[in-house]
Parts: C-alpha cells; structure tokens; sequence
C-alpha cells in the first residue's frame, strides 16, 4: 500500500494565521484543504511536504458575489458551490459545464477553486475556464496582495505565480454584456483527468465578434490558452468559417504529447474539434439560442 512520508500537521484559524505558519514553517509546507490533488501526489512521493497546513476552518473565503464590475471567487469554494451558483450560470454557464465534468460528487463536494488552481496540473479544467475569461488571482502575504493575470498564473506543470509564505485568496473574473461561454472535455471515463478540453467565450457586437477568450487543457497550448486564434476572431464575423479557421490554429500551435491519455495527433485533432465546439456553443448562448 502507497503511504505518504512523515509529515507535520498545523491548522490555522485564519489567514493571516496560515500565512505565519507558511513563514515559520518554510518552503517545505503546504496548504491543504480538499486535499484530493495533494494527497495523491504524497502517496506516489510526487510531493513531500514536512508540514501541512490545514485551512478548512479559515472564513471569508467561501464566496461567490458581484464586487463592482466583477465576479469575485473565494479561493476556499467548493466545486459543488460552484456548479450550483445561480450567479455563475447567469454571467458565465462555463462554470457550471466545467463542473459537471471535474472527478465525482465527493470530490466535488471537498475540493476547491483554490486548490485546483494551485495545484498547477497541466490537465486541470478550471485554469483553462479562468484563461478563457482571462481572470485575475489575488494573492496574498504578511507584506499585503498582490493581483496577477490569470494567464500569468501557471508558470510551468504544477508551478504557479504563489511565492513561499504567500497565499491564493480569491479568484476575479470581469463581468461583460452580450456574450456566451462554453465548455467541452473528452476523457477516457467519467470524472477522469481531460484527454483534451477547451472553453471559451464570445463577446458580441451584431454579429461581429467583439471579444473571445479561449482556453485549452491538456494539450501543451503555451499559457492554456491560444491568443492567435483569438486575435483572428476578434472584431470579425460569427460565422462557423470563422470558428474552423481559429479552431484549426489551436489545433497548429498545441503542443501535446503522447502519453497513456493518447496519441499526439488524437490531442491535436480534439484540440481542434473541441475548440470549435465551445466557440459555437457560446456564440448560441450569446445570441439566447441555447441556455
């Protein structure tokens, strides 16, 4: 049987009491509240921490709410909260299209925005649904916050934009008028990592395209994401030859891999596929075709 090494245990009380543990205890601790990411990785000895810091109790973290012209996310809400926020599938459905496909109800129901996003795993499906909305991740430090692009987030497989002693507080995403979002992941079985996902947004004018976002998981896509394809989009027509042109330069600029998920020509082929996908069902959505 796989066990993790020897670690300490902590359980902070607040933030700024997490974040002092972070300080006394080094670069050697981490933070843990669903833990489902986590603790695989310690069993497989991917990830041994001497501390752990436990964060379930920590308050203020666990919200959902408009703050002026956007949407902010606490980095302790659940992924179950998020599939069922009224708000989220009023602005943006890709939330809640995501959701549905992230692991199974116990997950769910234990593990976080927070968690996911710092995680930094190369086939996550909420960092994509944050580039393509290009968010913003606060995070935090005895020193103060400090705001950093979604986009600039990851920095490399399961590396992120948080220092040592700092802290992911809250996710925020811009609230637009006229547009749609959509979600779309193909995986071996169900609740298993993406084979490959993308979601996106559209933004329209008319029927002119006036803002996109597209995101991409599991495909090597530089930043999750594929700005060339957005650029060919923007402040053109919504029209599916449009969508097959942007859709085949994720396709062309995807860096995938072979791996036990499956060929490299497969990833390219659904990064492709799926992309045109989402860019067709948040154009329905924009326009009030589909709910």
């Amino acid at each position: 049987m796989q066990v993790p090494d020897v670690f300490e245990y902590e359980r902070a009380s607040s933030v700024d009491d997490a974040i002092a543990l972070l300080e006394k205890h080094g670069d050697e601790a981490r933070l843990i509240a669903g833990g489902h990411s986590l603790l695989p990785m310690m069993k497989l000895r991917l990830a041994v921490p001497e501390v752990l810091i436990d964060i379930n109790d920590l308050e203020g973290l666990d919200h959902i709410r408009i703050d002026g012209d956007e949407i902010a996310i606490g980095a302790m809400v659940r992924h179950a909260a998020l599939l069922e926020s009224a708000l989220l599938a009023e602005h943006y459905p890709i939330f809640a299209d995501a959701e549905r496909v992230i692991a199974d109800p116990l997950v769910r129901n234990r593990g976080t925005i927070g968690g996911s996003f710092c995680q930094g795993d190369p086939a996550e499906d909420l960092a994509s649904v944050g580039t393509a909305l290009r968010g913003s991740a606060v995070i935090r430090s005895s020193a103060g916050e400090r705001t950093v692009p979604i986009r600039e987030f990851h920095q490399g497989p399961y590396e992120t934009a948080v220092g040592d002693a700092e802290m992911l507080v809250e996710l925020r995403f811009p609230i637009r008028t006229h547009i749609g979002s959509a979600y779309a992941k193909v995986e071996r079985r169900v609740g298993d990592w993406a084979v490959a996902a993308a979601g996106a947004f559209v933004q329209l004018d008319g029927d002119q395209i006036a803002d996109v976002g597209i995101g991409l998981t599991a495909v090597g896509a530089d930043g999750f994401t594929c700005p060339e394809a957005e650029d060919l989009l923007r402040g053109g027509p919504a029209t599916p030859e449009r969508f097959a042109d942007a859709a085949q330069l994720c396709h062309d600029l995807c860096a995938p891999v072979t791996d036990q998920r499956g060929p490299e020509d497969y990833k390219r082929h659904l990064a492709r596929e799926l992309t045109r996908r989402v860019l067709h069902r948040a154009t329905a959505r924009a326009r009030g075709e589909e709910s």
